[in-house]
């Protein structure tokens, strides 16, 4: 069975019969009868067993040196486990600090994700094209996440405030996605804001389709990602 080490209650008493032994002054400069060093150290560090320091008391409560070696074991031990306490304390900090900083970062970029801007303004418009072509030679398609829910439009120069209609169409033609919204002037752009739900689509070729009240549809080729 596994002895227990004294508490610090236990170690009160040791010190008291510790601080008589100083107060009787028992230099023993021959160090008679003084245990090892190490076993000092251990009942200091609360290594010993109480069982086993007991015996060891009434030396240490005569002994001055024995003495002066424990309050210094002792002194030792005590900025050790400050230290332990400190670091384990700024380990947890820190430890917390990544994980929070991790997750805040992956609900940013959650959040971008799930947001996009498609710039019109200096797009080449077209009145009809397949999915995967481009609208003039060079240019590219335009590029938009699964993952977005929330998708605006920098409408072109010549665009009108009033309501528009969106659609995504698929490579067969058939309408992956309907909606609409109503486009405003803000800070001399024409833009427009939608919700969107593209989490059914497929990563290939689709024509954006959008077109204001009473107009005809303008076509843009679509990368979905």
């Amino acid at each position: 069975m596994k002895q227990k080490t004294y508490s610090d209650k236990d170690e009160k008493r040791i010190l008291a019969a510790l601080g008589r032994g100083l107060l009787r002054e028992f230099p023993n400069p021959d160090r008679v009868g003084c245990p090892r060093s190490a076993l000092v150290r251990d009942i200091a560090f609360h290594k010993l067993p109480l069982g086993q320091a007991e015996p060891w008391l009434d030396h240490l409560s005569s002994c001055s040196p024995c003495y002066r070696d424990f309050c210094g074991f002792r002194d030792a031990y005590q900025v050790r486990r400050r230290n332990t306490f400190m670091a384990v304390a700024v380990s947890v900090l820190i430890v917390g600090a990544v994980v929070g900083w991790t997750f805040i970062r992956k609900q940013e970029q959650n959040r971008l994700a799930q947001i996009a801007l498609l710039d019109l303004r200096d797009r080449s418009v077209t009145r009809g094209i397949e999915p995967g072509s481009e609208a003039i030679p060079g240019e590219r398609p335009l590029e938009l996440s699964r993952r977005v829910t929330h998708l605006s439009f920098y409408l072109p120069k010549d665009s009108r405030e009033g309501p528009y209609e969106v659609r995504i169409l698929k490579p067969s033609g058939e309408s992956l996605l309907a909606t609409d919204g109503v486009a405003k002037l803000d800070r001399g752009i024409i833009s427009l804001q939608v919700v969107v739900s593209l989490a059914p689509a497929r990563p290939g070729p689709y024509v954006l389709q959008i077109r204001g009240s009473d107009l005809e549809w303008s076509y843009y080729p679509l990368i979905v990602q």
